[in-house]
């Protein structure tokens, strides 16, 4: 048992263990983010545990959004393969005086950005045609945790008090947001 999962004997280990097909097939975008992302991580592949790697592919429909999230257990280094992609992270929990900061870039085909381990990031396609990247993760399970879905999604509900005076907003604007479905756009 390492890092999560059992591993396996290794006198049954047989080839499908280190494999994962149709990584070419674009996911389906038919979600009101407008992206799908197809992981490829130990659950997929058994054959990476304790391999510390993982990848997914995130495909997009024009002004699909791939909303802020976190790898907790992973850094992220994304290519894009086509399209054009609005991506960026947030620095957080800054020195005294300091904001968190926002590292932005606007990618193309060919184009390399890195999201450290840990920090709220994003990636937007803002161009009219469906756009493709390929993200590789430092983990065989690197997790994501959706930021809105989490905080505003959970189950049982956040108290609204707490979202209200966290988030410096109308009770109103808490409720409403709590009221909403929100998407999942991870697929195994």
């Amino acid at each position: 048992f390492v890092n999560g999962k059992i591993c396996k004997d290794p006198k049954v280990v047989k080839p499908e263990d280190f494999f994962f097909q149709g990584l070419n097939k674009p996911g389906s975008l038919s979600n009101p983010l407008g992206s799908n992302v197809t992981q490829v991580n130990v659950n997929q592949i058994p054959g990476l545990n304790t391999l510390g790697i993982s990848l997914a592919r995130i495909d997009f429909a024009p002004y699909g959004l791939n909303p802020p999230h976190t790898h907790p257990r992973a850094t992220e280094i994304l290519v894009v393969l086509e399209g054009t992609l609005l991506v960026g992270f947030v620095t957080s929990n800054p020195a005294m005086n300091m904001k968190n900061r926002l590292f932005t870039k606007v990618l193309n085909p060919g184009d390399v950005f890195v999201f450290p381990q840990g920090l709220i990031h994003f990636q937007f396609n803002n161009g009219k045609t469906n756009a493709v990247a390929i993200a590789s993760l430092s983990s065989q399970n690197p997790g994501v945790i959706t930021i809105a879905n989490a905080v505003f999604g959970s189950d049982p509900p956040i108290s609204p008090a707490v979202l209200t005076k966290a988030f410096q907003v109308d009770n109103n604007v808490i409720k409403y947001l709590q009221s909403q479905f929100w998407w999942d756009n991870n697929y195994p």
